[in-house]
């Protein structure tokens, strides 16, 4: 493993962006085993590994030369012959890995080198920068503080090496080795001039087959690195539909675009909401019929093209007008601001305010809500870590306790139990040395090796994006969501990003539990019928079940009913014996 660029000594982000926080997975991502793979009793057979066999099912998955699934060989009679190794469990066909959903495993590879298929393929490495930012940036510190995130650079970028060798250790990458460059960003992460220049350092000296992160308030790193054929995950803030269409086949995201934040907003609000009264709103608007409001954070075009696609989504769909649109810039400084939002807000008779942004700013949007003894319905639309119970506990709780809305995460498990946490210590014999940002660590990286993994010798940027785009739809469970990329029928055109479902929560302000970091505290986000999920179209047409303890989860202290986890040991022994 190498590290470049990191003269400044830089803290890798925990949160790197704002409200199109959408390329990050937010704090308690669980290991969501995007292994892609094949359902066993959809397989068509083959005679030999040579050619490309379609597999058949509820989706076509695409099974280039040179991988074999476990549950091919086994409609091929041929499982039994092969020494699938200690990585595989061959009573189930699955990875031997403590994961929730698991995935098949994949038969070693004995062919011919695959040689140097695209920039930095070649014959035994393939070369992933990981960016990290800048020390000092005075952004990220602003964030870090808040959460009281303490992890070092060298914390962090241990924990990356540590992820890397669980998941080369138990995934097949046909004969190469995945090599980690590490990358220090040379300004903040808002600005545009250096997020460029450092992306074409990056392809010009380093040309690597892909880059992990970047400076996610500025899509100028994504989009010079796509100009230069690199592909990247998570390195752009929220982009529209057509954003990555047109950067094809090299920007991927894993949590859902904005486009696709806007559509589930709308639907919530439309289905859930509208023509209703206040219910769960302070005294003086719980009796009235719902006007709406729109908060949002505006840094870009973009923004307006996104909330001008939402007021048409409610008002052609669902019959919505929006009493009052508000829009920010600077959430760091926003008090002033707020206070002359909140306080139109409540004389336009606003009873129910969509917060569509930042982690932060609703710190100055409550607090300026109680100066003004104004208790509206506060209805959070799934925007990137607002959802998390280490931030829902920094804004004002008597405004708080009247949160609700759609979210993106999955209902938490106590890290001891399952997600990136429990992983790490159950093959080092150690925590994460990254306390803080291991779960955002794990998924990007898990990702792009269980991807290369289905693709086989022939790596390309093009065979990576087939293959994810044919492989089977990931099916979740309350705590872990739908994955797909690709055509599906979930949402409009091309799916460039992963997550495809979300689940209703609501703040219990009384609720006294972990955060995401394990910092016990009064406070929860909670998950209305132990966090089902609703794809899109699929949202109810009743009243929201928040607010009601029947059902609900703040944490699973154990895994949930349904869900299993064999009992694996680690390849390795632990601790290095």
């Amino acid at each position: 493993m190498r590290e470049m660029g990191d003269r400044h000594g830089a803290r890798p982000g925990l949160v790197a962006t704002w409200g199109p926080l959408a390329g990050i997975l937010a704090v308690l991502a669980v290991v969501v085993g995007l292994l892609v793979g094949t359902d066993p009793a959809a397989v068509s057979s083959r005679d030999d590994r040579d050619g490309t066999t379609t597999v058949v099912g509820d989706d076509e998955a695409v099974i280039p030369d040179g991988v074999l699934p476990y549950s091919l060989a086994e409609a091929q009679g041929r499982a039994d012959e092969i020494d699938w190794g200690p990585r595989c469990d061959t009573d189930t066909g699955m990875l031997a890995l403590p994961i929730s959903p698991n995935r098949e495993c994949m038969a070693p590879y004995d062919g011919p080198p695959g040689g140097a298929t695209d920039t930095g393929v070649t014959d035994d490495k393939i070369r992933v920068v990981v960016y990290t930012a800048m020390e000092n940036d005075p952004v990220l510190d602003f964030v870090y503080a808040q959460i009281n995130n303490n992890d070092t650079a060298t914390q962090q970028w241990e924990t990356y090496l540590g992820y890397d060798e669980i998941l080369r250790t138990y995934m097949e990458t046909y004969g190469r080795e995945v090599e980690l460059i590490r990358y220090t960003g040379t300004g903040p992460i808002t600005d545009a001039v250096a997020a460029a220049a450092d992306a074409e350092t990056i392809a010009r000296d380093l040309q690597p087959f892909a880059v992990i992160g970047g400076p996610l308030m500025t899509e100028a790193f994504a989009e010079t690195l796509a100009a230069n054929e690199i592909m990247c995950i998570s390195c752009a803030p929220g982009q529209t539909d057509e954003w990555y269409e047109e950067r094809d086949p090299y920007v991927y995201d894993v949590l859902k675009n904005v486009d696709q934040y806007t559509r589930q907003a709308a639907e919530y609000v439309g289905k859930r909401l509208a023509g209703r009264k206040a219910e769960f709103g302070g005294e003086a608007v719980r009796d009235q019929e719902r006007r709406f409001g729109l908060v949002y954070l505006s840094l870009s075009a973009n923004a307006e093209t996104l909330r001008e696609r939402f007021e048409t989504s409610l008002a052609e769909e669902y019959g919505v007008e929006l009493t009052d649109v508000a829009s920010f810039s600077n959430p760091v400084a926003l008090s002033g601001e707020a206070r002359e939002i909140l306080a139109r807000m409540k004389s336009r008779g606003v009873t129910t305010i969509i917060y569509t942004g930042d982690p932060l700013a609703p710190q100055a949007l409550t607090r300026a809500a109680t100066e003004q003894d104004y208790y509206p319905e506060w209805v959070i639309s799934g925007s990137a870590l607002v959802d998390t119970t280490i931030f829902g506990r920094t804004y004002d709780q008597a405004q708080w306790r009247h949160a609700f809305g759609p979210s993106n995460l999955f209902a938490r498990v106590a890290p001891d139990v399952a997600g990136a946490h429990y992983l790490y210590e159950w093959f080092h014999g150690e925590p994460p040395p990254a306390r803080t940002g291991a779960p955002l660590i794990l998924p990007n990286l898990q990702f792009f090796y269980s991807v290369i993994q289905a693709v086989g010798p022939e790596l390309t940027h093009e065979t990576f994006r087939d293959v994810l785009f044919h492989a089977p739809i990931i099916e979740g469970d309350v705590i872990s969501p739908q994955i797909s990329w690709g055509e599906r029928g979930i949402w409009p055109g091309v799916d460039y990003a992963g997550v495809d479902d979300g689940t209703e929560i609501w703040w219990d302000a009384e609720a006294v539990g972990p955060d995401e970091t394990g910092t016990v505290d009064k406070g929860m986000w909670t998950y209305v019928d132990g966090g089902k999920r609703y794809l899109p179209g699929e949202w109810p047409t009743t009243s929201p079940k928040v607010f009601d303890p029947d059902g609900a989860v703040a944490i699973y202290e154990e895994l949930p009913p349904g869900i299993e986890r064999p009992d694996y040991e680690p390849i390795r022994p632990r601790g290095d014996r």
